[in-house]
């Protein structure tokens, strides 16, 4: 499975935060507000930063399971949460969170996502599965199982920041269309869960659990921004996927990064967040 540094992670959650669409998240938790006890799996948690946007909207008492391959995520996911809460404890391989007022309670698990969910689900019996950022590196075969493993534990489905493929980038640069023609051929490479269902996946995702008798809703959840850090170092991720596609030219896609530096470029980048809920 593709890996993601912490240091890239962290760069991100500000504007992963801010373009989260606030009536799915208002929505979220008025589906879940009688819950007593709420029981959480965040699929490829990566640092934590799922939890730190959502906890603060749900019910009072939280279990969250944070699951994620790299034992190194799930390591700095310990030490970001524990600097994020108003106080921390350890219980066991666990942590005992206080935020505000809520009580949250963090699991750790180590879990290749590539073999599929129904034996984590049946252990973790959530009532909301979760994830951000994941879904356009899946296959669409993988997505339809996960939609089947999420529907046969009776949870809630939310995810955040699925990459829809739309992009818009100025001042408009000559190697635009080339570029972004070749970072959507590198989007479908297999992640490791197959061929990755890239800017498909969001509809994927609506129609599995639509199958499955879930009702669904969707948001535009877009990154805006300007020059900085973080648009910096996306042109140089988008550069060099694309130019290992073979599309463009090494140094076409190294030019266009560079004029990306520039203090008047601009970026939005398109994302959709979902929403899915058991029951007619």
């Amino acid at each position: 499975m593709t890996g993601f540094s912490a240091a890239w992670l962290a760069l991100r959650e500000p504007a992963d935060h801010a373009a989260r669409d606030p009536g799915l998240t208002a929505a979220l938790a008025g589906a879940l507000a009688e819950r007593d006890g709420l029981r959480v799996v965040d699929l490829g948690c990566g640092a934590g930063s799922n939890l730190r946007a959502l906890a603060p909207h749900l019910p009072l008492e939280q279990h969250w399971c944070l699951v994620d391959h790299d034992p190194a995520l799930l390591g700095a996911a310990r030490a970001a949460l524990a600097d994020w809460a108003d106080a921390a404890e350890a219980a066991g391989e666990a942590l005992r969170l206080r935020r505000g007022d809520r009580r949250i309670t963090v699991a750790f698990r180590r879990h290749d996502l590539a073999v599929g969910l129904g034996g984590l689900l049946d252990d973790e019996r959530p009532d909301l599965v979760t994830a951000a950022a994941l879904f356009d590196l899946v296959s669409e075969e993988w997505i339809e199982r996960a939609a089947r493993a999420v529907a046969a534990s009776g949870s809630v489905f939310h995810t955040v920041l699925t990459y829809d493929g739309e992009e818009e980038w100025t001042p408009p640069h000559p190697a635009d269309a080339a570029l972004h023609a070749a970072f959507l051929a590198h989007q479908t490479r297999d992640k490791g869960f197959g061929p990755a269902a890239g800017p498909a996946a969001s509809e994927a995702l609506e129609r599995a659990f639509r199958a499955l008798g879930y009702r669904t809703r969707h948001a535009e959840s877009p990154w805006r921004f300007g020059a900085g850090p973080l648009l910096a170092a996306l042109a140089e991720g988008k550069a060099a996927a694309a130019a290992e596609t073979g599309m463009v030219a090494p140094k076409v896609a190294q030019a266009w990064a560079e004029a990306r530096r520039a203090p008047e470029t601009r970026a939005v980048i398109g994302h959709i967040d979902l929403l899915a809920l058991p029951g007619a």
